[in-house]
C-alpha cells in the first residue's frame, strides 16, 4: 500500500522546515502539477471515444468529473494497493455516477490496475471496459450506473471502514442522480450514525441527459442541504484545483469530528474541453474533431508543464522542496529522469495481480445450535435469533434490517454477540440493501431482511450484475478475482405466502417469488419448517452461495425434519409416500402443513397422497414426479411460483417428456380464475386458505375429485 505524493498537510514534517512560504510554493508546486495530470486524463479520455466501438462517449460528465478525480487520485490522499485491490485496511473509492466511467478508467489504467489497450474497442461485447463500470474491470468493487446506488454501498465500506483496520470510503455522485431517493435514505443514515471516514464528491455539473445545460428542476443549495442533514459540507469551484484540493485536504488530515463529508463541486458538463461539442451527455466524435481536441489539449499540456518548470527554477537554490516536487511529480505518473521528453505521461506497468483467495466459510460450534423438539412449534424468527447467536461468533457476519428486525429474528440474534454488526437502516429498503451489499464486496456473510414485498428490484437487480461481473472475472483465464470475491448475500423475507395476514394488499407477499424469479443468479427458497431453516442458515455459513432469497413463516410452525437433515439447494424432500399413492400434492412453505393434513384427510377416504416439500427447484424431482403418471398438484400460497418452474422444466427436456400428459395437473394458487396475476387484500389467514381453495379439506377435496374422474 503506498500514497506515493505528499499533501501540503504532511510537507512540513516531510521537508523538515516549518517555513509556511515553502509549504506555500509545494503548494503551488502541487497544483501545477495536477493540472499537467489533468491534461493526460483528458486525452486518454478523449482517445476512447475514438477508439469505442459506437466512437461514443458520455462526454458531459466525464470531462465535469475529471478535475475533482484527478485531485483525489494524485494528491496524495488515498491509501491504495492496485496490486491487490481487495486488501482489506486501504482507502476504496466508488464511482456513483456511473457515465464518468471513461475518466475512471483512464485513471485506472495509468495507475496500473490494467493496461492501456483495455480503454481500447470500449462497450463491445469483448471489451472489459462497459459504458457503466463494473467488477469486471480490475480494481472496480461494484457496477455502477447513474441510479443513486454506489453512494449507498460507499456507506457500506464506511460502517465496515470504522472497524479494524480503519479506512476511509470515497464516493463520486451526479447532481443528477441526487433526484434519486435512495441517496438520501444514505444521506440520513451517514450522519445518524457518524461515518466521519466517509467523504463524498457531488459533481455539481449543473446538467443531466435530457438537458444538459440545466436540470429539469431547481435543486435547492446542495451545501447547506447536506449540512441540514449534519454533514461537513464545502462548497467548491471545481474549475480550478484551489478548492477541491483544499476540500479533501481538510478531511483527509483534518481533525474528525464525527460526520461524514461532502465537497460540492461546482462545475458544468464537459468542462476542460475546448469545444461546446463535447458539454452534452453523450457524444459520437467526429474525426476532425477529435484530432483538433486532441492537439489544442496537447498545447495546453505543453504550457502546463512550461509553467512547473518555472517553479522549479525559481526553487532550484532549495534541494529539499526542489526533490519533494520531483518526488510528487513521479508519484503522478510523470517522468523526471533527464530525457529530452521531462515530465512525459507514464501509464502503467499493470500492477494488479489475481488477488487471493478469500475463505468464506463460517466457523462455529455445531454443538451449540437449538435443538428442536418435534412435539413443540417455533417461529422462523425464533430459529434465526438462536442460530445467530451462534454464528455471529465469526466475526465476518453482519445483518442489515429496515425496521422490522422483530419479524426476522436477525438484529437480536447478532446484537447478543456484537451490536456494532447488527445495524437497521430504518423504513429504508434500499440502502439497506447497499450497505448489504458493501459488507458482502469485503468478504462478509451478510444478511438483509425486511417483508417481501419491500424488497427494492431496481437495487437488486444491479447488485446481481455486479455478482455476475464477479463471477466473470473469477472464472476468466486472466481475471483479477480468484475464488471467495462473489457477493454473499441472503435477503431474509418474512412473511411469505399468507403469512403476512391482516396488513394491507401492499403488504401481502403472494408475488415476489415471480417476481424476483426473474433476477439472474438469485437462488430462490420457500422455507417450511423450523429446522429446515437452521439447516439453511448452515448452508449459507458454508460460504460462496451468492444471492440467496430465503422467504420465511412469520407465525410458529410444527417441526418437520429431524436433527440431522441437511438442506441442499435444489433439492425437495418427499414428506409421505406409499406404493399406493394415486396422486401428488407439491407444495413450499405452510402450504406444506396443508398438504400433509390434506393427505391424512385423503387417506381415510382411501385415496393415498404422496406429499412433497419443495423449499427451491428441484429439475430432476420434478421430471421423476411427472413420469409416475399420477396426477400432481401444485398446492401454492402465491402466484404459482413452483408451477412456472415446472412448465419450464418441462419445456427444457421437451425431447423426452410426454408433454401430452399435462391433462393431470393441477394448480390451486393466488392466480384468477382466468390464470391472471394479482394482488390479495388483508385476511386473517384462515380467510385466505379458505378464499384460495388451500385449506386441508379443500385441498383435498380437489384431489379426490380429480381421482375420481381420472
Amino acid at each position: 500500500m503506498s500514497m506515493p505524493v505528499l499533501s501540503t498537510a504532511v510537507f512540513r514534517s516531510a521537508s523538515g522546515d516549518l517555513s509556511l512560504h515553502r509549504e506555500s510554493m509545494y503548494r503551488e508546486g502541487m497544483l501545477k502539477l495536477l493540472a499537467i495530470k489533468d491534461s493526460d486524463i483528458r486525452i486518454l479520455t478523449l482517445e476512447q471515444s475514438r477508439d469505442a466501438v459506437d466512437k461514443g462517449l458520455h462526454s458531459g460528465g466525464a470531462f465535469s468529473a475529471i478535475l475533482p478525480m484527478v485531485t483525489l487520485f494524485y494528491g496524495g490522499f488515498l491509501r491504495l494497493d492496485v496490486e491487490d485491490p481487495t486488501r482489506r485496511g486501504q482507502d476504496i473509492f466508488t464511482l456513483s455516477k456511473g457515465h464518468a466511467v471513461a475518466a475512471m478508467a483512464s485513471i485506472y489504467a495509468e495507475l496500473g490496475y490494467f493496461s492501456a489497450d483495455v480503454l481500447k474497442n470500449s462497450r463491445s461485447h469483448s471489451s472489459l471496459l462497459n459504458g457503466h463500470p463494473g467488477p469486471v474491470l480490475p480494481g472496480v468493487h461494484i457496477a455502477t450506473g447513474p441510479m443513486g446506488q454506489g453512494i449507498g454501498v460507499a456507506e457500506g465500506f464506511a460502517v465496515a471502514g470504522k472497524r479494524s483496520p480503519r479506512f476511509d470510503s470515497y464516493c463520486m455522485v451526479g447532481d443528477g442522480e441526487l433526484q434519486e431517493g435512495s441517496c438520501w435514505e444514505v444521506i440520513m443514515y451517514a450522519s445518524q450514525h457518524n461515518l466521519e471516514n466517509l467523504c463524498v464528491l457531488v459533481d455539481r455539473n449543473n446538467g443531466q441527459l435530457d438537458i444538459h445545460d440545466r436540470m429539469l428542476y431547481p435543486m435547492p443549495p446542495l451545501a447547506d442541504v447536506f449540512r441540514s442533514f449534519g454533514w461537513n459540507a464545502f462548497n467548491v469551484d471545481a474549475t480550478s484545483f484551489d478548492g477541491v484540493f483544499d476540500a479533501l485536504t481538510a478531511f483527509r488530515y483534518g481533525p474528525r469530528n464525527g460526520r461524514p463529508t461532502v465537497i460540492v463541486c461546482n462545475s458544468k458538463k464537459g468542462f476542460g474541453a475546448f469545444s461546446d461539442f463535447l458539454n452534452k451527455h453523450k457524444v459520437t466524435v467526429p474525426d476532425a474533431l477529435f484530432a483538433q481536441e486532441v492537439e489544442m489539449q496537447q498545447k495546453q499540456r505543453t504550457a502546463r508543464v512550461t509553467e512547473f518548470l518555472e517553479l522549479l527554477n525559481r526553487v532550484a537554490g532549495d534541494e529539499s522542496l526542489h526533490e519533494l516536487l520531483l518526488q510528487a511529480a513521479a508519484g503522478m505518473n510523470l517522468a523526471v529522469d533527464d530525457s529530452s521528453d521531462f515530465l512525459r505521461q507514464v501509464i502503467g506497468p499493470v500492477q494488479t495481480r489475481r488477488v487471493p483467495r478469500r475463505d468464506k466459510q463460517i466457523r462455529y460450534d455445531a454443538a451449540a445450535l437449538p435443538k428442536l423438539d418435534r412435539n413443540k412449534s417455533y417461529s422462523a424468527a425464533e430459529m434465526v435469533t438462536a442460530g445467530m447467536k451462534v454464528f455471529a461468533r465469526d466475526p465476518r457476519v453482519v445483518s442489515i434490517d429496515s425496521d422490522l428486525a422483530s419479524t426476522s429474528g436477525l438484529e437480536s440474534g447478532i446484537a447478543a454477540v456484537d451490536q456494532a454488526r447488527a445495524l437497521n437502516a430504518g423504513v429504508a429498503e434500499a440502502n439497506m440493501m447497499l450497505m448489504s451489499e458493501g459488507f458482502a464486496a469485503l468478504g462478509y456473510n451478510t444478511w438483509c431482511s425486511t417483508f417481501c414485498p419491500f424488497f427494492n428490484w431496481q437495487v437488486l437487480r444491479r447488485i446481481a450484475v455486479g455478482h455476475q461481473e464477479r463471477l466473470e472475472a473469477m472464472e476468466a483465464a486472466d481475471g483479477w478475482l480468484s475464488e471467495g470475491h462473489g457477493l454473499d448475500i441472503t435477503f431474509l423475507a418474512t412473511a411469505a405466502n399468507f403469512e403476512t395476514r391482516t396488513n394491507g394488499a401492499t403488504h401481502m407477499g403472494n408475488d415476489d417469488a415471480t417476481t424476483f424469479d426473474a433476477v439472474a443468479h438469485l437462488k430462490i427458497i420457500d422455507v417450511s419448517c423450523p429446522q429446515q431453516m437452521l439447516s439453511i442458515m448452515k448452508w449459507v455459513m458454508e460460504g460462496n452461495k451468492g444471492l440467496v432469497y430465503v422467504r420465511v413463516m412469520r407465525t410458529p410452525s410444527a417441526v418437520l425434519y429431524d436433527g440431522d437433515y441437511e438442506f441442499e439447494y435444489g433439492k425437495g424432500n418427499v414428506l409421505r409416500q406409499s406404493e399406493s399413492d394415486r396422486a401428488i400434492v407439491i407444495s413450499s412453505g405452510r402450504g406444506v402443513h396443508e398438504a400433509l393434513a390434506a393427505a391424512d384427510l385423503c387417506e381415510k377416504a382411501g385415496v393415498n397422497v404422496m406429499v412433497v416439500d419443495m423449499p427451491s427447484v428441484d429439475d430432476d424431482l420434478l421430471l421423476r414426479l411427472y413420469e409416475t403418471g399420477l396426477p400432481i398438484f401444485f398446492a401454492e400460497q402465491n402466484n404459482g411460483y413452483l408451477w412456472q418452474n415446472f412448465l419450464k422444466v418441462l419445456y427444457r427436456h421437451r425431447s423426452s417428456a410426454r408433454l401430452d400428459s399435462l391433462n393431470r395437473v393441477f394448480t390451486v394458487n393466488t392466480l384468477d380464475a382466468d390464470g391472471n396475476k394479482q394482488f390479495i387484500h388483508s385476511a386473517t389467514y384462515e380467510e385466505l386458505v379458505e378464499v384460495f381453495g388451500l385449506t386441508p379439506a379443500k385441498i383435498a377435496a380437489t384431489v379426490q375429485q380429480a381421482v375420481a374422474h381420472g
